[in-house]
């Protein structure tokens, strides 16, 4: 398989990227909100009424109803303009070439090297913990790559629910990697990375190993004959696994990877942990799942022209 695993895992990537990063933006833009929401509700003056001797507690107001996929979509086409929803576009493209073109060559160097030799009625050619084992190490690599494009990727499309004066404004990818080097350092860049890597190997490995299992159990049961309605089934079933397994570590890498790093200010996060206990603390367990209908949303489509994609790559270059 060599190069030619890459090339195929690297279009069919760079492909599903491009034609869901709308809403991948959506999705960074829900996983932010009530980020800057105190971790203790402010304490109320009481109220207090000539002639008596109760103090009455004013009934707090309740907080706002954050917006839904829709309405975030809406919001900023109001205050954006339509080209915002394509904001950090040439970073997905790096992401992409980088993260997802090395952990899908990967993925298939080892499914070549553990896949058993075919036996009728014996153990199957790639069994589900060698695929998960796969998908793992493949992703945990791919994500150390390509986490410089993944930082500027969630803060160029963070930007925009940002006041003007706060903005970063990065042009390009080239342009937010280097300033992001020449003011916060070449450290800047693998920010979060942890995070990354940790969401990259559970997304590969429930991704990658999903689409496998799910096509091999179809084909084997005759439900569907091998082509496009095979691939999608497997795919979307794939999407669906990983974006439930990986939300919570997304929510946090997002925030991690956005949170603005000021020379003689401590840092809003010391680290993953503590970003995922003030984000509990203030918003609720379910904060680690704002954006899961964007997630699905996303990650369903993505998958689908993933695979779908790849498979078609590969049917043309088989010859290759």
């Amino acid at each position: 398989m060599g190069v030619k695993g890459f090339v195929e895992g690297g279009i069919a990537s760079i492909v599903a990227g491009c034609s869901t990063h709308p809403i991948d933006l959506l999705k960074v833009r829900m996983q932010l909100q009530g980020e800057s929401s105190a971790a203790v509700p402010a304490i109320r003056p009481a109220l207090s009424f000539p002639g008596t001797s109760s103090v009455v507690m004013p009934h707090p107001t309740p907080a706002p109803r954050p917006p839904g996929l829709i309405a975030m979509g809406g919001k900023i086409l109001r205050a954006e303009g339509p080209a915002a929803l394509f904001s950090g576009i040439s970073a997905t493209v790096l992401r992409q070439t980088l993260y997802s073109t090395t952990r899908m060559g990967l993925y298939d160097i080892l499914k070549t090297k553990w896949s058993n030799p075919a036996i009728h009625g014996g153990a199957p050619a790639f069994p589900l913990h060698k695929k998960i084992t796969a998908g793992l190490i493949a992703g945990g690599v791919g994500a150390a790559v390509g986490n410089p494009a993944d930082v500027a990727m969630v803060r160029m499309q963070a930007d925009g629910r940002l006041p003007a004066a706060d903005r970063r404004n990065y042009r390009s990818v080239a342009d937010a990697l280097g300033q992001m080097v020449r003011r916060e350092g070449v450290g800047s860049l693998w920010r979060g990375s942890a995070l990354t890597v940790n969401r990259a190997m559970i997304v590969t490995a429930s991704q990658l190993a999903t689409y496998d299992q799910a096509k091999e159990a179809i084909l084997e049961r005759a439900l569907l004959p091998d082509g496009l309605q095979t691939h999608v089934a497997a795919s979307f079933a794939a999407g669906i696994v990983a974006a439930v397994a990986s939300n919570p570590v997304d929510v946090v890498k997002t925030r991690v990877m956005n949170m603005r790093v000021e020379k003689g200010v401590a840092p809003p996060y010391a680290g993953a942990l503590d970003c995922a206990l003030k984000t509990v603390r203030a918003e609720g367990p379910m904060a680690l799942y704002k954006g899961f209908i964007p997630t699905v949303s996303r990650q369903g489509p993505f998958t689908v022209v993933l695979f779908v994609t790849l498979e078609q790559v590969r049917s043309l270059l088989k010859n290759f």
